[in-house]
């Protein structure tokens, strides 16, 4: 039976488990905080050393020492796949083992083993930014339910700062302009609602996407800047019917966005 590890078991990585352990796999989990509270997980590195996959599932400050920490312990045959949402800083160096960067675009606002759950990635673009292959790890990708996308490190970090990054800070900013204005707050309803809920995303997480990522953010927030002078100095009518349909079009063409 293969044999797959998971370090770090929030929203990803224990999505991850829940979803191999359903489909059969020999899965292990380690995570010091889970440790011994369920089958299967453990605190200790060692217990990964005959995986033939092994997922980090770690904060992004934390990824590249958990990266470099493995090399004592898998095999060079080993592959290793992280989830982090930039791939740029990761794919700098060269490891014992196979090393695969990967992103998986799935997600919510919460964090935790609590939050995990079994068919997060069905429907998801998984993206993969390395020439490298794995059967195995896109075997497994795919049988959870998500779809492939292969691209370069540095265009998957500039795509990720229009269509994630940059609309997190926008919700934190949105919601920080009300934030003197009682009667605002107070008149609020689904509409802010819905716009602001990046807001709530895990502050490590959104503080490793505005530092590791600060330069196509920036970029990122002009092009929304000059978008909207477009519509507000143009035909705005004309303009918002173009935005509607091509919204409609994106969503019927599959993209996984309401």
């Amino acid at each position: 039976m293969t044999k797959i590890g998971i370090i770090g078991l929030g929203l990803i990585g224990g999505s991850i488990f829940k979803d191999l352990t359903k489909l059969g796999y020999d899965v292990i989990g380690i995570s010091a905080s889970q440790a011994g509270t369920i089958k299967n997980i453990y605190a200790d590195y060692s217990y990964l050393d005959d995986c033939e996959l092994v997922f980090v599932c770690k904060e992004m400050n934390k990824t590249l020492s958990v990266l470099d920490e493995l090399e004592k312990y898998l095999t060079p045959e080993t592959v290793v796949a992280d989830v982090c949402s930039l791939k740029e800083f990761v794919s700098k160096k060269e490891y014992k083992y196979n090393f695969i960067p990967t992103h998986p675009m799935a997600g919510t606002e919460f964090s935790g083993w609590t939050a995990s759950k079994e068919g997060l990635f069905k429907g998801a673009k998984w993206v993969i930014t390395s020439d490298k292959h794995s059967e195995l790890l896109e075997k497994v990708i795919k049988e959870m339910g998500a779809e492939i996308v292969k691209t370069t490190p540095q265009e998957h970090d500039e795509a990720v700062a229009l269509i994630s990054h940059m609309p997190m800070v926008i919700a934190q900013a949105l919601f920080k302009s009300v934030e003197n204005n009682a009667l605002a707050k107070k008149l609020a309803s689904s509409g802010f609602r819905d716009m602001t809920r990046l807001a709530l995303s895990s502050i490590d997480m959104a503080e490793d996407m505005v530092t590791l990522n600060s330069k196509n953010i920036e970029k990122a927030i002009l092009k929304l800047y000059s978008s909207v002078g477009e519509l507000t100095h143009g035909n705005y009518r004309k303009e918002i019917e173009s935005v509607k349909e091509d919204r409609e079009k994106m969503y019927k063409d599959g993209v996984n966005i309401l």
